[in-house]
């Protein structure tokens, strides 16, 4: 296997540093790394030598099967009582004429729309406020549901919980059972941000803590469901931050075994309170895509979007520990675009995402929410595809 062998390779390059010689030792003995090996990591670790260490991770967990699915997007609102200074999404009560608020009917007519279309999830997320209540939306995702049974619901984040469960007065384990008994399918993994309050409380004060959100995808794990994790990298954080957000992951995965994928969100300061902080480096992008990688060793996957960070970015991220890039494949999401993302509109069709894995010598898998496979695509003709003709060419004697 090429990537042990450039595993293997590297362990014996005498210039390597004693303590990042123990990291790759650790990876090739399939050993855990210790919280200061993951500082280590952000502090010494050369873009190669994370690839290097990543891709092997990678390639032994799903060899070159690279992950997408046929989602759509509901938002129900960018309206917001919380005031993320990070957020160029969504719009204070203030700013109401800046915003939208979708009904149950307007939300539903959006799921009739893809009737007879070959998709499998619908994400909901948005901003938080008052009417979206635990009432509205166990009756959306039961109505959802009863219309479209196989469709599976992955919606809202630990934030709107949070804020909806206690309005209703209820604890987590009860909210969630409800929402589960609704008919909700898995639970995204926004919201996370940063979990230190020493971030925490300069970029989202006001919202649930990070206690607070491990604390409800916990209950929804004991219910036997799945979640996803983010981290919001790339702002005022320092490197132990993001480890620290990480070892906080990798424990509670330690305990429930409920997270399928981790996101490694990139900050964009387009129009929003923290547009003075510069964005990180795609070099400092794909380091942390393989740190998380590395560090997250019981985590099955790690996921880029696509439309957030460019499709050429998305590409390179697949050499370093990226197994999954989404699969938005229309212009259903406003969250990434408002806030400068490089796809403004971003669609895509499946024949593209599929070529785009294969340009990069990837194995595309179209994949339900859960990772069961929909579509090998690795050997698939498109039926619209014009099959060239050959003629024979007349011989001159």
């Amino acid at each position: 296997m090429e990537a042990e062998n450039n595993l293997l390779l590297l362990l014996q390059n005498p210039h390597l540093s004693a303590g990042l010689k123990d990291i790759a030792q650790k990876v090739l003995n399939g050993e855990r790394i210790t919280f200061d090996e993951g500082v280590l990591l952000y502090e010494q670790g050369e873009l190669g030598y994370l690839g290097v260490l990543a891709n092997y991770i990678r390639e032994k967990r799903h060899g070159n099967n690279t992950y997408f699915n046929r989602n759509f997007h509901i938002e129900p609102t960018n309206l917001c009582v919380y005031d993320c200074k990070f957020c160029s999404y969504s719009r204070l009560l203030k700013q109401k004429s800046e915003g939208w608020e979708y009904t149950m009917d307007e939300m539903l007519a959006m799921v009739y729309k893809y009737d007879n279309e070959p998709v499998t999830e619908v994400h909901i997320v948005g901003g938080v406020l008052p009417q979206y209540d635990v009432a509205f939306y166990s009756e959306l995702f039961s109505k959802i549901r009863e219309h479209r049974p196989e469709l599976h619901i992955k919606a809202l984040t630990p934030v709107e919980y949070h804020y909806i469960f206690k309005k209703a007065k209820i604890d987590y384990a009860t909210g969630m059972k409800l929402m589960y008994d609704a008919g909700l399918g898995s639970i995204p993994g926004g919201g996370a941000e940063i979990f230190h309050p020493e971030v925490r409380d300069l970029i989202s004060k006001d919202k649930c803590t990070g206690d607070q959100w491990l604390a409800i995808h916990e209950e929804w794990h004991k219910l036997g469901a799945r979640s996803n994790a983010t981290m919001l990298y790339g702002h005022i954080e320092k490197f132990w931050h993001r480890v620290d957000h990480m070892d906080r992951l990798r424990n509670l995965q330690d305990k429930t075994g409920g997270f399928q994928t981790f996101i490694p969100l990139k900050f964009r300061n387009q129009d929003n309170q923290m547009s003075h902080v510069p964005e990180s480096t795609v070099v400092e992008d794909l380091r942390n895509y393989a740190i998380a990688r590395i560090y997250l060793d019981n985590f099955d996957h790690i996921k880029a979007y696509w439309a957030m960070i460019s499709r050429t970015t998305a590409q390179l991220s697949l050499n370093f520990g990226v197994d999954d890039i989404d699969g938005t494949l229309d212009d259903t999401t406003k969250i990434y675009s408002m806030a400068g993302a490089e796809e403004q509109h971003p669609g895509m069709s499946t024949k593209q995402l599929v070529e785009l894995i294969k340009h990069v010598g990837r194995h595309p898998i179209e994949r339900d929410t859960l990772y069961n496979v929909v579509t090998d695509y690795n050997n698939f003709e498109f039926p619209e595809e014009v099959k060239p003709q050959f003629y024979k060419l007349p011989v001159i004697n």
